[in-house]
């Protein structure tokens, strides 16, 4: 049974810094491509970043490019997310997500999202980011 836990949310200010991490049970890693997804209050989930199983190519939506940085350690069956200078608007709930079979680009695994075909999701973290 695949499983995909997060963990490292949790309430920091504005201008501080978390990681997330994503580690991946029951497959190995190097089987999937990976991607981060958000879903703020009020408002329908988001593609943050995803990262390829193949070449590492990765995507960013804009909001958080320069700040966030995804990498993935398959040794360690662990994705990870690390968040520089968090703004209030970076409030969610962050969830991992893993694809088999990808059909496209990981550009088009953020932005389409379940769309896109996501096998597996975790439970979420929730980052609080105060003003």
């Amino acid at each position: 049974q695949v499983q995909l836990v997060e963990s490292g949310g949790g309430l920091v200010q504005s201008g501080g810094s978390l990681r997330l991490s994503c580690v991946v049970s029951g497959f190995p890693l190097d089987y999937y491509a990976l991607g981060w997804f958000r879903q703020a209050p009020g408002k329908e989930r988001e593609g943050v970043s995803c990262v390829s199983r193949i070449d590492g190519s990765t995507y960013y939506v804009d909001s958080v490019k320069g700040r966030f940085t995804i990498f993935r350690d398959n040794t360690k069956h662990t994705m990870y997310l690390h968040m520089n200078s968090l703004k209030p608007e970076d409030t969610a709930v962050y969830y991992c997500a893993a694809v088999v079979t990808p059909i496209s680009t990981v550009q088009d695994m953020c932005v389409m999202g379940q769309a896109y075909g996501i096998d597996y999701w975790g439970k979420g973290s929730l980052v609080t980011v105060s003003s």
